[in-house]
This record gives structure tokens, C-alpha cells and sequence, in this order.
């Protein structure tokens, strides 16, 4: 169904979790739960485990954005995997916090449905970059020093895709890529799950340039050395997310939808931060939406939505935008 949606139309994408997670003000207790109450560590900033602890709350942000008229709304699992975990003792936790997750969304657009018998709406599995990079060294004094070795990264991507599977994603998005080894490891992951009988589903790919002005990432690759790196796998989509606005993204992403012959998928910040605005982010959705609808004008995207700094209503005013395109 997505395939032949993606054929007629722009597909809207959801917007930031954490964005809107922070503004329901949540204590070290609420991240705790009863089941977490006498944990041994913080938690509070741990967004993934309120899959656990509060999945009311995920849920109901999941449902503002289809409300809003996104058509595809992602996991709340970005750390979602052991190697992250670890920083806060709950390593053993990633394939049920991943399930969880994947069950909030499922909820959530399984309810929407009914109401909106004539929307069609999607889960996406959100697999993030880790804490950890395996293309760069983590010491001065020794370059062949690593944080993690590829074999671990495909070990914990693979309980959390195991994880977004068994909860019942019909997506899976391996984004904010800034160490393509990293995602390298992610699509082994995902491949080797396959190849054991697991439903599959199409995957998406979205890379992060964090420095505006430059087309090279964290890793020091290029937009197409990127591009050249994944080209292997067969995806979905490809694009990019987080770290830049709009006007800093643009040309980057006229540049991977020159050379990508494949769909593509944009969903920038809300600008880059501005700690002493209101939001921290500049954009807001009147001033977001009509640089987007340029892009999708110029043919540049196929699915488009919001990366950090971006509420519903960013992503209601895109939809409004880029509907007819």
C-alpha cells in the first residue's frame, strides 16, 4: 500500500519525539514507573524506556502527529539497543523496550484506523546511530582504538530489529546515520533476521551532515561516497535527517536526489538551535512548511516531515503544503 501511495503522492512523515516529550515536563520518578522506582541510576532523559513506564504518553504523541496528517509515524526507540542501554544499566532491556515501542504505535494507528476508515498510516521502526562510532578512533593516542567492534553492532541491532518486528512495524528506518559502518552493521543485522524467516519489510535510510556550509559528514564522507556505501542494500528510500534546518540541508539533499535512483525522504529541524528562543529552534511551522513545498515543487523528496524543534503543527502545515504534490 505504501508503494502505490508513494506513486500518487508526497508521504508526510512524523515529527520529533523528543521535541514533544519535554513538554510534558517529566520527573526522575515518572521515567522510573513502579517497576523502575528503586533503580540503581538515572534514568530521566531515557526517552525510549517510557515505552515501558508511560506509554500513554508516547501513544498520544504518536496520535497528535496522525491527527496532524502524517501518514507514517516512527518508533520511539531511537537508543533503543543494548549499546546505548548500557550507559544506563538496562542493556538487557533492548529487545522489550523495542517491542514496547513498536506495540505504542501499533496501538495507536490500529485505533486511528477505525476512526479514519479512509486513512492509511504506517509504523516505521526507528533503529538510531548508537552512542558509539566503529569508523573512528575514540583515543588520541592510539588510532586503532574503536568504542565498539562491528560483530557488537550487529548484535544489538539485531535484538532491537527483533524486538520492532515482533511489535508489529511495517517499516524500518535506520536514520541519523553518522558512521555508515554503523548503519552498515544495522542492514547486516536486519538481512540476517530475514534471512531466519522474519517478516520482511522495506527499509529506509537517512544520513546526518552535522556542519552547515560542508558536504561531508562526521566520518569525513561525502554525499555520494554515502550513497556508494548503501547502494548494495535494498531500500525503500534514502535521505536525510537532524542536525540541519532547511536552508542549510537543501543543497545536500538536491545533491543525494541527483544521484539516488531511488525514493527519497527529507525531514529537517526545525532550523538550528537557538537556545534563547522560545522553542530553541528557530523554524516554526508558517516559515517551515513553504521551504518544503519548494522542494517537493522542485521534485527533490518523496516523503517529508520533521526532525528536532518540531511539533504537529509543523507537520499539519507541511501536509497542507505539499498536498496535490
Amino acid at each position: 500500500p505504501l508503494v502505490e501511495i508513494l506513486s500518487r503522492r508526497i508521504v508526510i512523515i512524523d515529527g520529533a519525539m523528543g521535541t514533544m516529550i519535554q513538554r510534558y515536563k517529566l520527573t526522575e520518578a515518572d521515567y522510573r514507573g513502579k517497576r523502575f522506582k528503586d533503580w540503581h541510576q538515572d534514568v530521566k532523559g531515557l526517552n525510549d524506556l517510557l515505552n515501558l513506564t508511560k506509554p500513554f504518553v508516547i501513544e498520544e504523541i504518536h496520535r497528535q502527529y496522525l491527527e496532524a496528517g502524517a501518514d507514517i509515524i516512527e518508533t520511539n526507540t531511537f537508543n533503543a539497543q543494548s549499546i546505548s542501554l548500557v550507559d544506563y544499566g538496562m542493556a538487557s532491556l533492548a529487545f522489550e523496550i523495542s517491542k514496547a515501542g513498536a506495540q505504542c504505535a501499533r496501538r495507536v494507528v490500529e485505533a486511528f484506523k477505525i476512526s479514519h476508515p479512509e486513512r492509511i498510516c504506517f509504523v516505521a521502526g526507528s533503529i538510531g546511530p548508537t552512542t558509539k562510532t566503529a569508523s573512528m578512533s575514540t583515543d588520541v593516542n592510539n588510532s586503532a582504538a574503536r568504542g565498539c567492534t562491528f560483530d557488537e553492532l550487529v548484535e544489538a541491532y539485531f535484538e532491537q530489529v527483533r524486538g520492532l518486528l515482533e511489535g508489529g512495524v511495517d517499516l524500518l528506518i535506520v536514520e541519523t546515520i553518522f558512521d555508515t559502518l554503523n548503519a552498515k552493521a544495522a542492514f547486516f543485522a536486519i538481512d540476517k533476521l530475514f534471512a531466519q524467516g522474519t517478516n520482511r519489510v522495506p527499509i529506509m535510510a537517512s544520513v546526518t551532515f552535522i556542519q552547515a556550509g560542508s558536504n561531508r559528514g562526521v566520518t569525513g564522507q561525502t554525499v555520494e561516497a554515502f550513497w556508494d556505501s548503501i547502494s548494495h542494500v535494498p531500500l525503500l528510500s534514502v535521505g536525510m535527517n537532524c542536525a540541519l534546518g532547511p536552508k542549510e540541508m537543501r543543497p545536500l539533499i538536491k545533491e543525494l536526489s541527483d544521484i539516488a535512483p531511488i525514493l527519497v525522504s527529507c525531514y529537517p529541524n526545525a532550523g538550528l538551535p537557538e537556545p534563547l528562543s522560545p522553542t530553541g529552534f528557530p523554524e516554526t511551522p508558517e516559515s517551515l512548511a513553504p521551504q518544503l513545498k519548494e522542494w517537493a515543487q522542485e521534485g527533490l523528496l518523496n516523503m517529508v516531515g520533521g526532525c528536532c524543534g518540531t511539533t504537529p503543527d509543523h507537520i499539519r502545515a507541511i501536509a497542507q503544503a505539499v498536498r496535490g504534490l
